[in-house]
């Protein structure tokens, strides 16, 4: 039996129905500039059905090269080689459907960031590499534990890409403050301790993964925390931009952009996640918070400050 405090999301024999006329097939994918979309189907049946220079902003977060099992299917580890030509048989279209003067973000781990970076180099412009530190990972007798994983920014014209810094600042507590005339330096005080509002960096230590007494939490096995889809999307679009996730998993991308007034496109081949996304798009109609995320500033991890 479940603990009282678990809130993961899961879907009911009577929400089904509901939840099913939310979704569309890839023949309906031509559609998408009209209203936000979930798609339910193969990516690569819906990839030729949407229009080119469509999206502002991709994220990316495909199998990283490891077996894993999602829902009915699994993915298999492969050789290297193999995985690139994974990579290949998709990263090129899907680079088409960016506008010029979008951003695209590709998430990927140590095993597979070598190859996700050359594939991503011959059709972009890699602009940095985010380190985000999980905090979550198997330990090893025999190798160092695992508790991070890359997101890499890219962009299709250097020129004109936008980003902005001011709207994912982060506060962090002060340890050495640092006073001019007897005052607070580049940071404030009140009941709750000392902060500084800093402008975020590419080494991201403040973001959980999602667990069971979170309310954003689902049964999907790798799901991105909505925090660090929050300032992907923040620091890279505006409000009534539209963004597509090609690997929806179980909606964060849609929530997400749903709780900033941004529209999307969403791909997403398992039936049961792509329900639980519907779910998660209802969901906001009660409630707009993004753990971690208030009055327009990052918090730190677990911290309360308001």
């Amino acid at each position: 039996m479940n603990s009282s405090r678990n809130r993961t999301i899961t879907i009911d024999p009577q929400e089904v129905s509901l939840l099913e006329s939310f979704l569309r097939t890839p023949d309906e994918a031509t559609s998408v500039l009209a209203s936000d979309s979930i798609i339910w189907g193969d990516m690569m049946d819906a990839l030729p059905q949407l229009p080119d220079q469509f999206a502002d902003l991709i994220l990316l977060d495909p199998p990283y090269n490891i077996s894993k099992t999602f829902g009915s299917r699994k993915f298999y580890a492969r050789s290297e080689e193999q995985y690139a030509s994974y990579i290949d048989s998709w990263l090129p279209v899907v680079c088409q459907k960016l506008k010029n003067n979008g951003s695209l973000y590709l998430c990927g781990d140590w095993r597979s960031s070598a190859v996700l970076y050359e594939a991503l180099s011959r059709h972009l412009h890699i602009i940095n590499r985010i380190t985000w530190q999980r905090e979550k990972g198997r330990g090893s007798n025999k190798n160092w534990k695992s508790t991070s994983e890359d997101i890499w920014f890219a962009v299709k014209d250097l020129s004109s890409y936008r980003f902005f810094p001011n709207a994912v600042k982060t506060l962090h507590r002060v340890k050495a403050p640092y006073r001019e005339n007897g005052q607070p330096k580049d940071w404030q005080e009140d009941t709750q301790g000392k902060f500084r509002l800093t402008y975020p960096s590419n080494f991201w230590n403040d973001i959980s993964v999602p667990f069971w007494s979170m309310p954003e939490n689902t049964t999907h096995p790798t799901q991105k925390p909505e925090k660090l889809i929050a300032r992907l999307i923040l620091a890279s679009t505006q409000e009534g931009d539209m963004i597509f996730d090609p690997f929806g998993g179980s909606g964060t991308t849609a929530s997400v952009a749903r709780k900033l007034n941004r529209r999307f496109c969403t791909i997403e081949q398992e039936k049961e996640y792509c329900l639980i996304a519907a779910k998660r798009l209802l969901m906001t109609e009660q409630s707009k918070v993004i753990q971690g995320y208030k009055n327009g500033v990052f918090l730190e991890r677990n911290d309360s400050h308001s």
